[in-house]
């Protein structure tokens, strides 16, 4: 029950040696404006509970999160208006790229995707010229933190009951699920269909998981595996400078590239 994706997987990787973006307060924000357009009570509108969630994770000051909430409800306005869109093209090496951006001027998102495409090495393409090679699902991310293995020892491991983890995913109606590395233990992407994403995310809470997201994602059914260093570095420049715009919440490419290639580039 594994094997969903490797895009998060890498992201992760890298995570460990970037910088944290400064615009990353912009995204989670936009996020919650859209969220709360469903309503602002955020224990009837789980979209919009995940993305406080999210926002509480990331260290965004509660009056921050508030002004957010006020803004998509409509109760406070700075004459911004937020409008969700999809792009898509490829990279170099023919890799699929599927973008979700929240701007408030369309033409000038698509002009500075077109830019940053065309820059390095890519084609900003038409809607749907690669989204059928993906497909949407919701993600939930569970969390295990490390314990010790034993008295005086500096090195930790990740304590996990995977038969336990099989039943619970089971019971709340996932798919698949995928381990990985992370500096403070292992996480579990769970992957689900979309419908299901709030009843799966409760029912690992109620076996006390520590479940540290819950997302919509968009899932490649094929990867392209990149084994060359110089191709692998035009891609993550070009995903980077993508990620950067203001507007962009999220870039999801085909490609998987192994551990080793990740720190090569890193």
């Amino acid at each position: 029950m594994s094997g969903h994706s490797k895009w998060a997987t890498i992201k992760r990787q890298k995570a460990r040696v970037d910088a944290k973006r400064a615009n990353v307060f912009t995204k989670i924000a936009r996020e919650i404006i859209v969220a709360a357009r469903q309503g602002a009570d955020p224990l009837g509108n789980f979209q919009l509970r995940t993305a406080i969630d999210k926002a509480k994770a990331a260290g965004i000051p509660n009056d921050n999160i508030d002004r957010a909430i006020a803004k998509g409800a409509g109760t406070w306005s700075d004459g911004e208006s937020l409008e969700a869109m999809r792009y898509e093209g490829y990279g170099p090496g023919g890799v699929a790229l599927v973008i979700e951006a929240l701007t408030d001027n369309r033409n000038r998102t698509a002009a500075d995707l077109r830019t940053a495409f065309s820059k390095n090495g890519g084609n900003l393409g038409e809607m749907g010229c690669v989204s059928f090679m993906f497909e949407q699902k919701g993600v939930v991310e569970v969390t295990f933190d490390l314990t010790p293995t034993g008295r005086g020892r500096s090195k930790t491991v990740a304590m996990i009951d995977e038969d336990a983890l099989l039943e619970a995913c089971l019971e709340g109606g996932a798919e698949t699920y995928e381990l990985s590395e992370i500096d403070n233990g292992k996480v579990a992407e769970i992957v689900t269909d979309m419908a299901n994403l709030e009843n799966l995310s409760q029912a690992l809470r109620a076996r006390d998981y520590q479940v540290t997201g819950a997302e919509f994602r968009w899932i490649p059914q094929t990867t392209v595996e990149v084994t060359d260093l110089g191709l692998g570095q035009s891609l993550i420049k070009l995903i980077d400078v993508i990620d950067e715009l203001d507007d962009v919440q999220s870039v999801t490419p085909n490609f998987a590239m192994s551990d080793d290639l990740m720190a090569a580039i890193t």
